[in-house]
């Protein structure tokens, strides 16, 4: 189903400002999916992270009808998105798909990921 149908003009933009938000923030691409993803969602969903064609990718897909979620991360964001920061954003985001909240759900999970998901700071010890 295409997003239109799903989501108001301002719920698509805040969504995109979230998406544009946790890349600055975390320095990873992230992409989200909202529609159907079939009887098998997991592989859907790796074969949608896989045309993202990033080991840092961070994708997450949403089947409404379905009552599916799943976030995949590529081998390079799964250096800073361990499988605990994913289930928190998860269960930050199936609290409010339950309610109906699709646009807000998936914007706190997003922003969820983007917090766990930042780079360490690194700090020379030859600069004052």
């Amino acid at each position: 189903m295409p997003a239109s149908d799903v989501f108001s003009a301002r719920q698509r933009d805040d969504i995109a400002r979230a998406v544009q938000i946790a890349q600055k923030d975390s320095g990873l691409p992230f992409a989200v999916y909202i529609g159907g993803l079939g009887h098998s969602s997991r592989e859907r969903a790796l074969q949608l992270h896989g045309a993202l064609r990033s080991a840092e990718a961070v994708l997450v897909a949403v089947d409404p009808g379905g009552r599916t979620l799943e976030i995949v991360t590529g081998p390079e964001a799964k250096r800073y998105l361990d499988d605990r920061a994913c289930a928190l954003a998860a269960l930050t985001m199936t609290s409010q798909l339950v309610t109906g909240d699709l646009a807000a759900g998936v914007v706190n999970g997003v922003r969820t990921l983007a917090e766990h998901g930042r780079h360490p700071r690194v700090l020379h010890l030859d600069q004052p």
